[in-house]
């Protein structure tokens, strides 16, 4: 398994919101760990959101005695989300934070994911397949028949989330499961890069045959920056 991970803060943010964590060994009873996080809110709100929710997260994963790999993964979003709920009502200047949370690990010939929000994987084989739903208030009008898939990525409210880390007592988790063959790629990321790339043109950078992990990985950054940067960018790429 080789990994790359990075976050840039774009051409239009001051401030990178956006937050990795990658364990290619062992996280208490998870064999590797890897979580993209998207933070919003106001000034400091945000990064705080994003850092201190993943930094909960394994945390719990690591004290986890549990085997079962989906409970550990539910048991620690579930603490990230009491915590940054918990933070913003002791500090008046981190209401309303909140979080978007991906996170998967690799068990054998699966690889089991969770997510909150619009942060999304993609498995990367022959072609590119998104695994995850979006919770956004787009993705919610493509369901009901308001707009076209192809439209999302363009529509004024695509930033508009549904569900978040902090914004609920109780957190709704999706859990997926996919298996996994040796050659397929793992992309995990923010809103940053999806809104400026489509996804066709995601698979044809991952497919370059001449660049090495880390060139792949930083040729999406790069081209989310030339189609205007306009969010922070995250990016986990996993080569298996």
């Amino acid at each position: 398994m080789k990994v790359f991970s990075a976050t840039d803060v774009g051409r239009k943010r001051k401030i990178n919101q956006d937050y990795v964590f990658v364990s290619a060994s062992p996280m208490g009873n998870l064999p590797n760990l890897f979580v993209v996080a998207d933070g919003m809110g106001g000034h400091n709100a945000g990064d705080y959101a994003s850092s201190h929710a993943v930094e909960t997260l394994v945390g719990e994963v690591i004290s986890d005695q549990n085997i079962n790999a989906i409970k550990i993964i539910r048991h620690a979003v579930e603490a990230a989300n009491t915590e940054i709920l918990a933070r913003a009502r002791d500090n008046i200047s981190f209401y309303g934070m909140g979080t978007t949370l991906v996170l998967s690990t690799i068990v054998g010939h699966y690889i089991y994911v969770a997510n909150v929000g619009d942060s999304r994987l993609y498995l990367i084989r022959d072609q590119i397949r998104q695994v995850t739903v979006d919770h956004s208030l787009v993705q919610e009008m493509v369901y009901s028949g308001e707009i076209k898939a192809e439209e999302m990525r363009t529509h004024p409210e695509k930033n508009v989330i549904t569900r978040a880390i902090g914004a609920e007592d109780l957190v709704e988790i999706d859990f997926f499961d996919v298996e996994i063959k040796p050659g397929d790629y793992i992309l995990m990321c923010s809103d940053g890069l999806t809104n400026m790339v489509e996804d066709q043109r995601i698979e044809a950078l991952i497919h370059s045959e001449d660049k090495s992990l880390e060139e792949k990985g930083q040729s999406l950054i790069d081209e989310a920056n030339a189609n205007g940067g306009k969010d922070n960018i995250a990016v986990i790429l996993i080569e298996l």
